[in-house]
């Protein structure tokens, strides 16, 4: 493919991954299981296509496994486990940063700010923390949707309540941020102003 189809196909991804929910949900009754199931192993291919990295394998597998459960039994179950599965990756990917640093938002930041100081590891390590403690919270609630709530219910909090607390929590990480890189900024004003009279 054309490198310059990747961002396009990435775009795609994308989409389709936030539009999963309500596609389940507006194929109930109209289509078969197992023709959906399709969809859920074309998203996972077009993944590996856009990106090879551990997150983006642990996502096209997780999807491998549901489409072929999905596909064998004709059931909306499986398809409907896809959320769990993509919080379940997250917080592996995010939890394994935390035992092998440096953590997936110090990788983050680095990609902006290569040179973190000591105070700025020690934030992103715990803004990863937060991030684990989410990932276990969102997942737990799309597995109690997907088990015993409604198709709408699922499908209201799958395609839309999770994406809106996702928003707030980035955006409270954004304000909280902005005060701690002010109070770092601070710290090394005075660090360097004592240094000078000293």
């Amino acid at each position: 493919m054309p490198k310059w189809k990747w961002p396009v196909v990435g775009v795609l991804v994308a989409l389709v991954t936030l539009a999963y929910p309500l596609i389940v949900y507006l194929s109930l009754g109209r289509l078969e299981p197992r023709w959906l199931a399709l969809l859920l192993l074309g998203l996972a291919l077009m993944r590996l296509v856009v990106s090879r990295m551990a997150v983006t394998w642990g996502f096209a597998a997780g999807a491998l496994l549901l489409a072929v459960f999905s596909w064998a039994g004709n059931a909306w179950m499986p398809l409907k486990l896809y959320p769990v599965v993509v919080n379940a990756v997250l917080l592996s990917l995010f939890a394994a940063s935390l035992a092998y640093p440096p953590s997936a938002i110090e990788r983050f930041a680095r990609l902006r700010e290569p040179e973190l100081p000591p105070e700025a590891v020690a934030y992103t390590r715990r803004v990863t923390q937060v991030w684990c403690l989410f990932f276990i919270f969102n997942g737990a609630v799309a597995l109690v949707t997907a088990l015993w709530a409604s198709d709408a219910v699922w499908t209201l909090y799958n395609g839309l309540v999770s994406y809106c607390l996702i928003g707030t929590l980035m955006a409270l990480e954004w304000l909280v941020r902005r005060r701690v890189r002010a109070r770092i900024a601070l710290a090394n004003t005075a660090n360097t102003a004592n240094a000078a009279q000293g």
